[in-house]
């Protein structure tokens, strides 16, 4: 009964955004009608929902406002210009989905999938604007790097959080990640991106390509303050996974927020202040920026609690059981416990983590691979992405697209990724013999 009412609120969401409601409005208010239809008193909704949106705000908010700044600062310098060009002659026009679907690999290792998007949507706009090719043609390969790092390849936090469930050899399960990743991203993100070529996307809300100060920065200075953060991050992260470096002044530089305070001050002096721009027209641009995204941000938030109040509702628990009591061999049960909890909550990270607890003990047997387990339930996870997922509506508001836009690109790309998952884990295990 829970999942059908689940369901039919997401049925009533879609009803609400295509009758041109705000999706603020239209998530707030279906997350209110959830809530009661499944048993939560009135109060414990408006508790849950404010949780979920605190929870989203409190681990999104400074990553959203700080990348924002920061992707202005490269653009507003000329920096963004610089990169995209430099692109677009080392890879060629045609190739630039491959040059972005490179980049999203390397940034997605260390990042959570929100934080290492919001630092790449500025490079995103400035290729697609400077080469005057599709969006989504450039958008889709940025956006299955990340998804794929954030499924399968530690030590990217959800898959390290799984593989210490299931007690695994992060060093393996990278190994075997790879090996799925790689093929799975070219299928996922140029390849599945030139269906989406002709799909035109609103406009963009972004200022255009014109340098402030009248010459661009040098290569070397545009690229390696766009990827500081990344650097930066990734450092903490192969320190404390695998060189044990616990140094908590390591662990700090580590923490995107930081990161990208650090990145931020560092453009500001080296793009703005050394270069001639004021200070006050530093921080007017920086002002402008945040101010952009606080629609984007404040519906990142109601999707957030939404997704709170299925959780509040055991809604996870419940459908994870109903999956459990499948005769399925453990590596496909775990895929589709964690599937399903997708289905029904929206958050790949607590598919991921609830599948896992859910089937832990079935990765201690003799016949089971627990790398391969990893692998599967990182999978599962990323399954067919909607409207509960607070990564749908980042892709929708910062790319411009409606909801069938959406669904026919960000959708069905997490769903390609989801599958071939699936059947890379399934091809694994007959070829190591679990």
């Amino acid at each position: 009964m829970s999942l059908l009412i689940v369901i039919g609120c997401i049925l009533l969401l879609l009803a609400l955004i295509l009758l041109k409601l705000n999706p603020l409005l239209a998530l707030l208010t279906v997350s209110i009608v959830a809530g009661l239809s499944l048993g939560l008193a009135p109060d414990l909704v408006v508790k849950s929902i404010q949780t979920g949106v605190g929870d989203t705000l409190g681990s999104l908010a400074l990553v959203l406002g700080l990348g924002a700044m920061f992707g202005k600062m490269i653009e507003i310098s000329g920096a963004a210009r610089q990169i995209s060009e430099t692109l677009v002659s080392k890879f060629g026009k045609e190739r630039l989905p491959w040059a972005m679907m490179l980049t999203g690999l390397v940034v997605g290792i260390p990042l959570f999938y929100n934080a290492g998007f919001v630092i790449l949507v500025p490079l995103v706009f400035s290729v697609a604007q400077t080469s005057r090719v599709p969006l989504l043609w450039v958008a889709i390969p940025m956006a299955a790097s990340l998804s794929v790092t954030h499924g399968f390849l530690p030590p990217h936090p959800g898959p390290t959080a799984i593989a210490s469930i299931f007690k695994a050899d992060l060093g393996k399960t990278l190994l075997y990640g790879f090996v799925l990743a790689l093929p799975i991203a070219v299928i996922a993100g140029p390849f599945f991106a030139r269906l989406m070529k002709k799909i035109k996307t609103g406009e963009i809300k972004s200022v255009p390509l014109t340098a402030t100060i009248d010459e661009l920065p040098s290569v070397g200075l545009s690229f390696g303050l766009a990827v500081f953060p990344v650097l930066l991050i990734s450092f903490a992260t192969v320190g404390t996974s695998f060189l044990g470096l616990n140094s908590s002044v390591i662990h700090l530089l580590g923490e995107p927020v930081l990161a990208l305070l650090l990145a931020l001050l560092l453009a500001c002096y080296l793009l703005g202040w050394r270069r001639g721009m004021s200070m006050k027209q530093m921080m007017t641009f920086l002002q402008d920026s945040v101010s952009a995204i606080a629609m984007i941000m404040m519906v990142i938030a109601a999707g957030g609690g939404f997704k709170q109040v299925l959780i509040d509702s055991g809604v996870a628990k419940e459908v994870a059981f109903q999956a459990s009591r499948l005769s399925l061999s453990p590596l496909v049960l775990a895929w589709l416990i964690a599937a399903v909890v997708r289905l029904s909550i929206g958050s790949a990270t607590v598919a991921g983590l609830t599948a896992a607890g859910i089937v832990s003990t079935m990765a201690q047997g003799p016949d089971v691979n627990p790398e391969l387990m990893v692998l599967s339930v990182g999978a599962g996870s990323l399954l067919c992405s909607h409207v509960n997922d607070t990564g749908f509506w980042m892709f929708k508001e910062y790319f411009n697209l409606s909801l069938k836009q959406t669904f026919l690109s960000w959708s069905t790309m997490e769903t390609i990724i989801s599958i071939l998952g699936l059947m890379g884990v399934l091809i694994l295990s007959k070829i190591i013999g679990v």
